[in-house]
């Protein structure tokens, strides 16, 4: 698993990347109440935005930490976004993508760097 400055993690599978937000990025954002998620077939680039979330503090815009086509958005947050404060680090993910560069996934924070990371904030 790999992480972002932005609170994203990312889990590669072959070459499916599953992507969501950080515990930390979900305590913050306290209760979710509702999430959007892409549809398959969209293509992002790193840095577009991906998903949007919104919690009884703010609404958010999750970013793309990498680029690709989006094979599967999570459409089980629709019925329940709760699972984002619950598993954000498991079923509380947002989208598959098929990872168009390899590279950009290894450029990421591993989770001992995110968590010296998370120290400086």
């Amino acid at each position: 698993m790999r992480f972002t400055k932005d609170h994203e993690w990312v889990s590669l599978d072959g070459d499916v990347a599953t992507i969501g937000i950080t515990a930390y990025a979900a305590d913050q954002l306290g209760d979710v109440v509702f999430v959007e998620t892409p549809e398959a077939g969209k293509a992002v680039k790193a840095g577009d935005g991906l998903a949007v979330v919104e919690s009884v503090k703010a609404a958010s815009d999750v970013y793309a930490p990498i680029s690709g086509e989006v094979v599967e958005g999570n459409a089980a947050l629709g019925d329940a976004p709760e699972t984002v404060n619950d598993q954000p680090e498991k079923a509380g993910w947002f989208a598959k993508i098929k990872i168009a560069d390899k590279a950009e996934y290894e450029a990421l924070m591993d989770r001992a760097a995110y968590e010296d990371f998370l120290g400086t904030l």
